[in-house]
């Protein structure tokens, strides 16, 4: 890239020269001369420096606020996908979590309903026993083959 100040000098330059060439005198050979031209070339040679060294600073300084803006892009990023798996791992936790309780849940109804079943069998027997024991009804019956037989008498005391 090609700034105002390096195009200015190189104007600079080319108008000298060419004055020089037109007015005849720098064709001669004198010392004097030649100092000038050497010191005028070391003069714009140090210029031409500092301006190339000028817009390479200045490219760096751009190329590292490039740098500075995408570094903080992927640390923006990345923040955004390390959020994105804690909320994909936090609801597969929940969904585990609900799973299990209805699980639970499911074995803890099922036993309850075995343990009411055998209570209801408990008083069932229970209350054939405790009606044996008063003498309300009396019987007997016996299982044979494929059919059950039954004798009930009922006493009423």
């Amino acid at each position: 890239m090609i700034d105002k100040w390096t195009l200015k000098t190189r104007a600079m330059d080319t108008q000298n020269v060419s004055k020089a060439l037109a007015g005849g005198t720098c064709l001669t050979e004198n010392e004097q001369c030649l100092k000038l031209e050497k010191t005028a070339i070391k003069i714009q040679a140090w210029w031409r420096g500092n301006m190339v060294r000028r817009t390479l600073l200045h490219a760096a300084l751009r190329a590292w606020v490039i740098q500075c803006w995408w570094r903080s892009m992927q640390a923006k990023m990345l923040e955004q996908r390390r959020r994105l798996a804690l909320r994909l791992y936090t609801c597969q936790e929940w969904a585990v979590v609900k799973v299990q309780a209805q699980v639970r849940m499911w074995q803890a109804r099922r036993r309850f309903l075995q343990a009411r079943q055998a209570a209801c069998i408990i008083q069932s027997h229970w209350r054939w026993h405790a009606s044996q024991q008063r003498g309300l009804i009396q019987g007997r019956y016996e299982v044979r083959a494929s059919r059950l037989e039954l004798d009930i008498e009922i006493l009423v005391t």
